[in-house]
């Protein structure tokens, strides 16, 4: 996620195992965690690739056109290994932005490594290497997905317009991000989408779908992922 401590020291956060035995980060300067509780996996799963990316998979790989993903918070890169690994299953070129504020110290980034190792190859490596990339240029993480995390605040983030079909919409909760949550943003991020995409997110704040609706976005319910009753779905017109 998009973090709002400047951390440098592994001390700044810890890991912390979730109910589905995946791993998540705890930052105690803001009293949250990066995933939930009930599932660091599950969630990411549910949310962003069952309810954002897996509806826009067929076409993807029917028309070959390349599916370009901004995620708001890149944090662990769970969401973006598990976007990696259902495209590729699926055929489907992605190109992914993943924007964020305060990257992971080496020694947090190496004390995740483990959660990847038990996956197996090549998503063990590709954590690291997903880490390892530079800053502000597009890496071929696999034939078939691009990545280029973008180091800077989404507020002064250059995004191209109406470029993205996809938008995870990861931030930390409004209570304790709402500089991130604001219908100015939803106005910036409506203006980065392409005509028809979808952005997904874990949060169902009434306020949030508001400030969604105020900047232009068709909003929707869906059912959360366990331990939340509702997600929201967003879709722009086109």
């Amino acid at each position: 996620m998009d973090g709002q401590p400047q951390w440098g020291e592994q001390s700044k956060v810890e890991v912390r195992r979730t109910a589905d035995g995946s791993a998540t980060l705890f930052v105690p300067a803001l009293n949250e965690h990066y995933h939930s509780q009930h599932g660091a996996r599950q969630e990411s799963a549910h949310v962003f690739i069952r309810h954002g990316l897996a509806p826009l998979l067929p076409a993807a790989a029917a028309t070959g056109q390349p599916l370009r993903i901004l995620e708001i918070g890149l944090g662990t890169g769970l969401n973006a290994l598990l976007t990696l690994e259902a495209a590729q299953a699926a055929g489907a070129f992605i190109e992914y932005d993943g924007l964020e504020t305060f990257p992971l110290p080496p020694a947090v980034v190496a004390a995740l490594q483990p959660e990847w190792d038990e996956r197996g190859t090549p998503l063990k490596e590709l954590f690291a290497e997903l880490h390892a990339a530079p800053w502000d240029a597009q890496v071929e993480l696999l034939p078939g997905f691009e990545l280029r995390k973008l180091h800077q605040p989404l507020q002064e983030a250059a995004l191209p317009a109406e470029h993205y079909n996809l938008i995870y919409f990861d931030a930390f909760a409004p209570e304790k991000q709402p500089e991130l949550w604001t219908e100015a943003v939803f106005a910036q991020l409506y203006a980065a989408a392409a005509p028809g995409a979808v952005l997904v997110s874990y949060c169902a704040q009434g306020q949030f779908r508001r400030n969604l609706r105020a900047a232009g976005w068709l909003t929707e319910k869906l059912p959360g992922p366990p331990g939340k009753r509702e997600m929201t779905r967003a879709r722009k017109e086109g």
